[in-house]
C-alpha cells in the first residue's frame, strides 16, 4: 500500500481542523446562557438566554429568554408569579394582550409579506406555528396556502441543521409575527449559522423576495459588522433589530444608524391608569451610543455624536413574557413556554409596520412624533454617569428610545 505524500497529509490535518471548528461552533451555538432572576427585588422569576453568546468575531446572538426552572428547564405552560394567564390560554401575554397594551387594532393583509431571518434551522416551523394561531383564534398560515415560506439565505428548500436556542428564537419570532399582523404572509429565511455575514445575506433575499418589512432578533459586537451594514440600509423597508439582552451597551445590527433599533421593557396591567397598563424599562436591555456609526441627522440627542440607540421599546422583561408554542429542547418535543428578550420586539415593531402597510426610511418618524408614543420615565440598565444613555426619563432616553408604540401614529 503506498505511503500518503505531505501534501496529501496536510490536506487531511486541514479537512480535520475545519470539522472541528465547525463542531465547535455548532456546539458553542447550542449552549444557552446562565440562569437569571428577572429585575425585581426577590422576583421569583428565573430565565435564562436560549443562545450563546457569540465565541468567534462578527458572529450573533439570538435575543431571546425563556423562563425556567432551577436547574434551566423551560417551566411548559405554566406562568410566572407576575403573569396572569387568561382562563383557557397559556401563561403569558397572548394577542389581545400585546394588542391592548398597544393600542394596536389593524391586522395587515396578504399582500404584505413580513419577513423574520434568523440561524440554523427549525423542523417543526410549520406545526408550531399552526398551534399558536389556533389556540388564539388567528387565520390559518401553513406552507401548503402559500402564506408560510421557509427558505434557506439562497432561496433554496434545503434548510440548515436544528439548533434549539436558535429554533426557540425563530418559534418566538413568528408568533409575535402572527399576533401584530395576522393577515400577512410570513417569510422565514434560516441563515447557514449565526455568523453576521450569512444573516445579511438572508436580509439582502428579504428584500429581493418583497418584504415591506424584516425582523432581526439577534446582535453582536460592532467592530466586526461595518463592512456589510450597508445590507440593513434599505429606504422604503422597515427593517427592526433588537437591541440586545445583556443591559448598556449598543450592539450591531441595532446600531445600524437606518434600522429600527427596539428596547425592551416590564409590562403590568395597571387598572389605576387611562391606558390600562404601565411600561418601567428592563435592566438587561441594550442601548447605548455607537462607537463606529454615524449619526442619523434626525437625531436629535444631545450626548451621543454617533447613531444612538433605541428608537422605541416594547415589553421584554421574562417575568411579564409572551406565551410561545415551539421546542422545548433539543428533541422533538414542543409545548408552551413564556418568553422575554427583546427577541419579542423585533418581530412586534416589524408587525406593525407590516399590519399598516408602513413604508419609513429608518427610524425617522419616531423621532419626529414622540408624543404620539407612550413615554417610559422609569428604570435603568446599566452604569452610564446617570446619563440618558441607560437611565430612563421624561422624553427621550437609550433604553426605552422614544417610547413604546400607541396605535400606529407614530409610525
Amino acid at each position: 500500500m503506498p505511503r500518503p505524500t505531505i501534501t496529501a497529509l496536510l490536506r487531511h490535518l486541514i479537512a480535520a481542523a475545519l470539522l472541528c471548528a465547525t463542531w465547535t461552533q455548532a456546539l458553542a451555538a447550542s449552549q444557552p446562557g446562565p440562569v437569571l432572576r428577572d429585575d425585581e427585588p426577590g422576583s421569583s422569576v428565573l430565565h435564562r438566554a436560549v443562545c450563546a453568546r457569540a465565541v468567534q468575531p462578527g458572529h450573533m446572538h439570538c435575543h431571546a429568554h425563556v423562563v425556567v426552572r432551577a436547574d434551566g428547564k423551560p417551566l411548559p405552560g405554566r406562568a410566572p408569579a407576575t403573569v396572569l394567564a387568561p382562563a383557557g390560554h397559556p401563561a403569558g401575554y397572548g394577542p389581545a394582550d400585546l394588542r391592548s397594551a398597544y393600542r394596536f387594532i389593524w391586522t395587515g393583509s396578504s399582500s404584505s409579506v413580513l419577513a423574520i431571518v434568523d440561524a440554523y434551522g427549525y423542523p417543526g416551523a410549520a406545526d408550531d406555528l399552526a398551534t399558536y394561531r389556533s389556540q388564539y383564534g388567528l387565520p390559518a398560515c401553513s406552507v401548503a396556502s402559500g402564506c408560510l415560506t421557509v427558505i434557506n439565505q439562497r432561496g433554496g428548500a434545503s434548510l440548515p441543521a436544528f439548533d434549539a436556542g436558535w429554533a426557540q428564537e425563530q418559534a418566538l419570532d413568528l408568533d409575535i409575527a402572527s399576533a401584530m399582523c395576522p393577515q400577512c404572509r410570513l417569510l422565514l429565511i434560516e441563515a447557514d449559522d449565526d455568523d453576521g455575514g450569512n444573516l445579511a445575506a438572508g436580509v439582502a433575499l428579504a428584500v429581493a423576495r418583497g418584504a415591506i418589512a424584516i425582523s432581526n432578533s439577534y446582535g453582536g459586537t460592532e467592530p466586526d459588522t461595518r463592512a456589510y451594514a450597508r445590507t440593513y440600509h434599505q429606504p422604503g423597508i422597515a427593517i427592526t433589530a433588537s437591541a440586545g439582552d445583556s443591559g448598556y451597551g449598543p450592539e450591531f445590527p441595532a446600531s445600524a444608524p437606518y434600522v429600527v433599533a427596539v428596547g425592551g421593557t416590564k409590562l403590568v396591567r395597571d387598572a389605576t391608569t387611562a391606558r390600562g397598563w404601565r411600561e418601567t424599562v428592563w435592566k438587561y436591555t441594550g442601548s447605548g451610543c455607537s462607537a463606529i456609526y454615524p449619526k442619523p441627522a434626525w437625531q436629535t440627542d444631545p450626548l451621543c455624536t454617533r447613531r444612538m440607540l433605541n428608537d422605541v421599546a416594547v415589553v421584554a422583561a421574562p417575568a411579564t413574557g409572551v406565551a410561545v408554542y415551539g421546542p422545548l429542547g433539543t428533541g422533538s418535543t414542543s409545548g408552551w413556554m413564556v418568553f422575554g428578550g427583546t427577541s419579542i420586539g423585533a418581530p412586534l415593531i416589524a408587525g406593525l409596520y407590516a399590519a399598516v402597510n408602513g413604508h419609513p426610511t429608518g427610524a425617522r418618524a419616531l423621532w419626529l412624533r414622540q408624543s404620539a408614543l407612550n413615554d417610559i420615565v422609569l428604570g435603568e440598565n446599566g452604569t452610564c454617569g446617570g446619563t440618558y444613555f441607560c437611565v430612563g426619563g421624561p422624553g427621550y432616553d437609550g433604553p426605552s428610545g422614544n417610547g413604546s408604540p400607541d396605535g400606529k401614529s407614530g409610525f
